[in-house]
Parts: C-alpha cells; structure tokens; sequence
C-alpha cells in the first residue's frame, strides 16, 4: 500500500529545496543587475510556499516503502522539472512553457538537448540556471536531498535503490546518508578542480563554472551557440574530455581509489570502458586523419574528444561529426546506447551491463556445445547472481522496445527516420546531440509540440534507468 501522506512530505521537502537552489541564480542576476531577478523571486516564493504548506501538513513518522521511494524519485524530477522551468518562461526567454519544460527537463536529466537557437542571447543567470540544473541532477536530487536533509533518513534507502544509477548500488557506508556525503564530497571536488583548470586555460569564472557544471555531471549545455567548439583550444578540449571520462566513471571507484582502497585499473568495467574508447578512437580516428589533411594532432584531438562525449552521454560537440562517414557516424551510434559506467553520472545502458549481457551470450554459446557444464557470468572475481543477469536481460529487451516505439512515434509526427532515431536515442541515453534533423550543430525547436512532451518522457524514463518509471504504469503497481 502506497503511504500518500509520507511521500507528499518528502516531496514538498524537495520543493523548498529547489527553492534554496533558485537562490544561486538568483545571486547571479543581483551580481549582473539583470531583470529576472523578480522571475526568480516569483519562482522561489511560489516554490517555497506550496513546500511550506505541504511539509507542514503532511508531517508524518512512517517509514517509506518501496512503493513510495519509486513514486517520490519519479514524481520529484517532474516537479523540479515544473518548477524550474519558471524563471525561463515568466522571462519570456523561452516564451512557450512546452519549451521550458522541455530545457528544464533536458537540464535535470543531464541530457542537454536544446530548444534554444541563440543561447548567447540569455542573459547570465539563465544560461548559469540553466547549466546548474544539470550538476544538480547529475548525482541525483533525491540522492542530494539524502546528503543535506535530515528528513530523508526515514526510509532514505528505498529512495537511493530507485534512484542511483547502474543495476546494483554499492553502498560506500551503512548509513545511506554518510553513503550520499561521501559521494557528494568526490563530486564536488572534482567540480572545483575542473573548474580551476579550465580558467588556467583561460576560460572566466562564469564560463569555466557552468561547463564543469555540464561536464561533471554528464550534461553538455554550453554557454556558447557553437558549444566547446567556440573556444577552438587544445586545453580546453583535452581538460574537457578528461573529465568527461572522470564522470563517465563509477563514483564509488573514485572514492575507493582516493582512499586507495583499489586502484582504477582492478575494476573490469573500467577497463572494458576505457578499451571501448580506445578502439571506438582508433576506428573513428582513420577516418577524421583523412579529412584533416593528415593532420595527426587536429584528428586526434577531434576524434578523442567527440567519443569520449557521446559514450559517457555528455553531449558536447567540438566537430561536426555529422561530416564524418557513414562508418563513423554509427560506430558514435552504438556508443550513443552504451553510455557510462553504473554509479557514474553518465546514461546510456550502462557499461557494466553490456559486459554482463556479453558473458551471458557467451555462456549460452558454451552451454550449447557442453550442456552439463556449470558456467556461472563472472564480473570481476565475484559470480553475478542469476537475477541480475535476468533483470539487465529484461532491461535491455525493455530499453529496444521503448526505442523502437518511440522511433514509430516520431516518426509518425512527420519527421524523416534519421531525425527519429536521434531524437529517441538522443533523449532515452540522455545524450543530447543526436543524428540527423537533431545532430550536433542543430537542436529540437522544431519538433511539434506532442513529440516535444514525448522526448521529455524519454529524457525521465532514460536518467531513472527505465524500471523506476516504468512500473508506476503497471496495474500491480497500484494494487493493494
């Protein structure tokens, strides 16, 4: 039985901390005297207001099931969503709330993909909002809240199940709280570093800031209209795709390696996720040596670069990749499905589960050759258990069958089969950037309105892992 008064409670709890987070902006706007401040204000005191009111009338001491934690994950990116389309929509930066909804959504989800045609245009405490929705989501709000409300500590584990990223947590503390501070503290400091680079490499504060906000956390909203290109610097690329590989990393390895508990290199999905880049390079790069005029240093650069932000689901674009040949362009296909590693901030299916998903078929091929033989899927120096690889098997029959259906969808509303397959691996791997009508020097303005609602459910369904929102649409679900 669904507990509505527990889950009301922690949600209007997650709306006043959206309106403690909409004081950053606001900052901003002060600093640069611009006239959105009254828009964040307005945001801010509706937020709080209806966070006040719900928290306090909602109060309540049970403990949260796991119903509760699927339904307050999903319905806490859907409000924040809401909310947090505010400050653009009351501005008339984005004068549609379709619109607004969709780049909020798209910023939450770390998906960076963009309605926006003259994003040079917004002024500094939108671009700057605009990019902290994606560091704010980045680890997960609800994981966030974990960290810094006290509240959350009845029940906070069945929240951290729905929302960490990969198919099986791994908890860094007992205490689900320390387990949130601890990876909080890694996201933060590589934030900070990052941020420090980029201005030795001459990028300002605000810059510098907002693109380690997107590279943190997997996102790819840029400050600029030509995106990372603009900068046209070899420091900037190569400090950008090192942290992009950093955030495509499991966050819990981090710790574990700054503890030296374990170094990188023990990790088999690390591994099989750096050697995916190295040959995704090597094919890629072939082609782009070619197209450079043999420059060797131009080409590798580009080449490193635009795999390195499509497998970890960043997004960010310093090439046209859309110049390259048909080759490359689907090796950067299959990478879009891929994604990071779990416990990363990075989407996409996830590394570790094509590599189970891999031994599975190998054992199946084994199997058929010696029938009696016991060949267990082995990660690493641990078995994985027969239900794991049954749920990454059912997550992968689920996640081609969504992709599917939602080319069939897109496609129905007029757009040509390129500019489908982009959108929906675009939004459901939160990428950004897809192929086609949606590649990386366009966006999604066009798109109609029904298919903009559409990918924004994409964006959801992709950064909660497909299974969290799925089964709040099944009928057992809400079966007492």
């Amino acid at each position: 039985m669904i507990n509505v008064r527990a889950s009301l409670h922690v949600l209007s709890a997650l709306l006043l901390f959206l309106a403690v987070s909409l004081v950053f902006p606001l900052a901003v706007s002060l600093i640069y005297g611009e006239s959105t401040t009254v828009h964040y204000l307005t945001t801010i005191a509706l937020a709080a207001g209806i966070g006040f009111l719900g928290y306090f009338t909602t109060k309540a001491t049970v403990e949260l099931r796991i119903k509760d934690g699927f339904i307050i994950v999903t319905m806490g990116w859907i409000i924040f969503a809401a909310f947090g389309a505010l400050p653009f929509y009351l501005s008339s930066a984005i004068p549609s709330y379709t619109d607004s909804f969709f780049e909020t959504m798209s910023g939450f989800t770390t998906t960076g993909a963009s309605i926006l045609t003259e994003i040079e245009s917004l002024p500094h405490s939108l671009l700057f909002w605009r990019s902290f929705t994606h560091w704010l989501g980045g680890m997960g709000i609800i994981l966030l809240s974990l960290a810094i409300l006290p509240l959350l500590g009845i029940g906070g584990m069945q929240l951290f199940k729905a929302e960490v990223p990969g198919p099986s947590p791994d908890k860094l503390s007992p205490r689900i709280r320390e387990t949130a501070k601890l990876l909080w503290f890694v996201y933060v400091l590589i934030t900070v570093v990052e941020t420090a680079l980029l201005m030795f490499a001459d990028m300002n504060l605000f810059d510098a800031l907002c693109h380690s906000f997107g590279t943190v956390a997997t996102g790819g909203f840029s400050t600029k209209n030509t995106s990372v290109a603009y900068y046209n610097s070899a420091w900037v690329d190569y400090i950008l795709t090192a942290f992009m590989v950093i955030a495509g990393i499991n966050f819990s390895l981090h710790y574990q390696c700054l503890n030296r508990r374990i170094s990188y290199w023990k990790d088999e999905e690390f591994r099989f996720f750096i050697g995916i880049i190295f040959v995704a390079t090597l094919i890629i790069g072939v082609d782009v040596f070619y197209l450079n005029d043999f420059n060797f240093s131009k080409s590798l650069r580009e080449t490193l670069f635009q795999v390195v932000s499509i497998i970890t689901t960043t997004g960010f674009g310093s090439a046209d990749y859309e110049t390259w040949s048909t080759t490359s362009q689907l090796v950067l296909f299959v990478l879009m499905f891929i994604g990071g590693c779990a416990g990363s901030t990075g989407g996409g299916m996830k590394v570790v589960r094509i590599l189970v998903l891999i031994k599975f078929c190998r054992a199946e091929l084994k199997r058929m050759l010696h029938p009696q033989a016991v060949l267990p899927v082995r990660l690493g120096e641990r078995i994985v258990p027969r239900d794991i690889v049954s749920n990454i098997a059912g997550y992968f029959l689920i996640y081609m069958l969504l992709f599917a259906g939602g080319i069939i969808f897109m496609s129905s509303l007029g757009l040509d089969l390129p500019t489908s397959l982009g959108s929906v691996v675009a939004t459901m791997s939160n990428i950004g950037p897809g192929l086609g009508g949606v590649g990386p020097t366009d966006n999604f303005a066009f798109i109609p309105t029904i298919g903009k609602w559409f990918l924004a459910f994409l964006m959801l369904v992709g950064r909660l892992e497909i299974f969290t929102v799925m089964v709040l649409l099944s009928r057992s679900f809400w079966r007492r």
